[in-house]
């Protein structure tokens, strides 16, 4: 290989510096939410990049949600919220096997102990109404879709409770419908509902007393359960 084909910058190496470029332009308040970007030809000459490496950078900003495209209108930053940027969390947590699933796990159970801590001290009356009514609905059926989709949306009115939406963002993606929806056929299969219910139960109980520590520990010990599932279930 000769020397400048050595010396020649990577085509990926050149499309990341556009990303990063693009990125600094919107974190410098360059470029604010909601805002047209330039052209792609006139962002490349601003960057000193080629068109085809900023078409790469727009084109992969667009999958992260960093930026859409309005047809016939062109590309534009988006909100920024963190629901939209962490979207592909979720996709991790349906798609992981094995010890990643138990990392995503362990990762879960800090935040969301964190998360239900903060809901104790925060939570409103009308949050907490709803908290105890999707408790009620898992514990009025056996039929384990509809207990998949009130778990969901028990954990999720917790972890909104507690004030921070980018938190509430990164544990939505940790705990997809489909994730949960293998761990109780799990569950269903081991009769182990009435422990769960149980979990939740004591979460509630810590949420309802305004306790942030009996919260942070109901919340840990019952994410922690669900981690020991898995993890009993890595071969060898």
């Amino acid at each position: 290989m000769n020397d400048s084909a050595e010396g020649a910058p990577q085509k990926g190496t050149v499309t990341q510096r556009a990303i990063e470029q693009i990125k600094a332009l919107i974190g410098e308040g360059r470029l604010e939410p909601g805002e047209r970007l330039p052209t792609e030809r006139d962002l490349a000459v601003q960057l000193g990049i080629s068109r085809s490496s900023m078409r790469e950078a727009i084109r992969a900003l667009t999958v992260m949600g960093v930026l859409e495209a309005r047809h016939g209108s062109g590309i534009y930053v988006t909100r920024l919220e963190a629901g939209d940027l962490l979207e592909t969390f979720g996709v991790v947590a349906d798609l992981s096997r094995g010890a990643g699933l138990v990392e995503l796990m362990e990762v879960r159970r800090i935040l969301e102990s964190t998360a239900t801590s903060l809901a104790a001290a925060r939570i409103s009356k009308e949050q907490l109404a709803e908290v105890e009514g999707h408790l009620a609905a898992m514990t009025a059926t056996d039929e384990w879709e509809d207990i998949v989709a009130h778990d969901l949306a028990f954990h999720r009115s917790i972890a909104m409770a507690a004030g921070n939406p980018t938190m509430a963002a990164i544990l939505e993606g940790l705990s997809s419908r489909t994730f949960r929806a293998r761990v109780w056929r799990g569950y269903q299969q081991e009769g182990a509902f009435e422990r769960t219910r149980r979990e939740h139960e004591r979460i509630h109980a810590a949420l309802a007393a305004r306790d942030p520590e009996a919260a942070r520990a109901a919340a840990a010990a019952h994410v922690a359960g669900v981690e020991e599932w898995l993890r009993s279930r890595l071969p060898g």
